[in-house]
């Protein structure tokens, strides 16, 4: 049945509440906390309807009522009005970013930033080389016949080669090289590279054909073989932090599935631009994860997404809240990106 806008108020306030006291919540204390405008017997039944639909349980005998994950996601989808961040919420983040040195300190600090201001488990996947574009190659004579390939992506990530040459090379040939590659191949996906370099040796003067196809082989490395995926998890202690309904049974699961990169990289890596996604309990792939909630954006420079970043906790979390910071700190990371 079609809930009416007064049921709708009465969990609404059952599910901040119960996210903000821990303990199970009653009608006598909706109608004090809240400005409901109905008395205690009137919300008694609202709360029986919210029952019979599903929306909200009894743990046990005697207690008040707890939202169910159709409660949550209910309370997610139609009642949650996404917190704006303060002015010193926002000053915070901006300066525990602004202060990175390189892209490792970036993700670092991002991630550890996420986990303090959510109270959560916080997680972070690098920027992703099989989603990047090239920025720029540059290369340096080490000698005659050593040659450093510098590959700087547009997430900033920098992947560093030495090359041997087939014979000497001087310093004119380096900077037609270096010429021929940029032009070929800066503002290129890396997965569409592997054609272009190909081309790059086949479209060369005989003289230069030696020396590029020793680099090719380099190039393809640099552009198309690092495809290891990475993450940066924080937080986790958060996690005993709640109360004795947050998980039924032991944190034994969901701490084993932390450990496994797949599993988060499937959670976290796989987001859309622009999009927030939010998995709650039983929604959730993993058997491990069905009495956490997710919290996932993806972040990139401007609208391209180079990775995913999130929280996880109990499905008893601040979701307004939580969703406005995952996705402001995501806003920041981008801008970072964008300009490095």
């Amino acid at each position: 049945m079609a809930l009416d806008e007064r049921k709708l108020e009465v969990l609404r306030a059952i599910v901040e509440d119960y996210v903000a006291t821990q303990e199970p919540v009653g009608s006598k204390a909706l109608v004090e906390r809240h400005n409901l405008r109905v008395s205690p017997a009137t919300v008694r039944n609202d709360m029986a309807v919210l029952e019979d639909e599903g929306y909200i349980r009894q743990p046990h005998t005697s207690a008040g009522r707890v939202p169910t994950d159709a409660g949550y996601r209910l309370f997610v989808d139609k009642l949650s009005r996404v917190k704006p961040l303060s002015q010193a919420e926002r000053r915070a983040i901006e300066r525990f970013l602004i202060g990175a040195v390189d892209l490792d300190d970036v993700v670092h600090r991002t991630v550890r930033l996420l986990a303090q201001l959510t109270r959560q488990v916080a997680v972070v996947q690098y920027p992703s080389l099989s989603r990047a574009s090239v920025r720029h190659f540059e290369l340096v004579p080490i000698s005659t016949t050593r040659l450093m390939v510098v590959m700087i992506a547009e997430t900033g990530r920098v992947e560093q080669r030495l090359v041997d040459l087939p014979g000497p090379i001087l310093a004119d040939e380096v900077t037609e090289l270096r010429r021929n590659i940029n032009e070929k191949l800066v503002g290129k996906r890396l997965v569409d590279t592997p054609p272009l370099v190909q081309a790059l040796v086949e479209e060369s003067a005989p003289s230069l054909r030696p020396p590029m196809a020793a680099l090719s082989t380099v190039l393809l490395e640099t552009l198309v073989e690092r495809t290891e995926e990475r993450i940066a998890l924080a937080g986790t202690a958060n996690l005993a932090r709640g109360g004795l309904l947050d998980f039924q049974g032991s944190l034994r699961p969901i701490l084993e599935a932390l450990e496994e990169e797949v599993i988060l990289l499937k959670l976290f890596g796989e987001v859309e631009p622009s999009m927030t996604r939010v998995r709650i309990g039983d929604e959730n792939e993993i058997e491990d994860l069905r009495g956490t909630s997710i919290v996932a954006t993806g972040y990139g420079p401007g609208s391209i997404v180079v990775g995913g970043m999130g929280v996880l906790g109990p499905t008893r979390m601040d979701y307004p809240g939580n969703i406005a910071t995952v996705r402001a700190v995501a806003r920041y990371v981008g801008d970072m990106l964008a300009q490095s």
